[in-house]
């Protein structure tokens, strides 16, 4: 059996992308997780506990993120939480995903699909 390669995993369901995408900046734990994809998406997607860690838990089996040993102080933390972080794969695998939604994207652009509202707001995003 071949190693998996991050097109081999592609397309990512929204929680799966959204998850990876907080994870980019560091480790977080299931409730930073949910807080993030929240704020990314303007509060569109709201992940429960029970989409997010059966999400964890599938992206644990597909080694797209892996359980962070480190600890902040516990005298900061609840020594409860469990930290995840992005794989090298997880981050290849997001970049993949980035990449082709960006096409469609452009594609969707160049069929003139979005108003001047959208494309402005669009435009305006760093």
């Amino acid at each position: 059996m071949r190693a998996k390669t991050p097109q081999d995993l592609l397309p990512l369901t929204p929680p799966v992308f959204h998850i990876l995408l907080a994870l980019s900046e560091g480790e977080r734990h299931g409730y930073a997780i949910m807080q993030e994809v929240a704020a990314d998406t303007g509060g569109s997607l709201q992940l429960g506990p029970g989409t997010l860690y059966g999400c964890l838990k599938r992206m644990l089996s597909a080694r797209l993120v892996e359980e962070s040993d480190e600890r902040p102080d516990p005298d900061l933390d609840d020594e409860r939480r469990r930290y995840y972080r992005i794989t090298d794969l997880g981050a290849g695998t997001l970049r993949a995903e980035a990449e082709r939604l960006a096409s469609a994207v452009s594609a969707a652009r160049a069929k003139r699909l979005f108003s001047r509202k959208t494309i402005a707001l669009v435009g305006t995003r760093h």
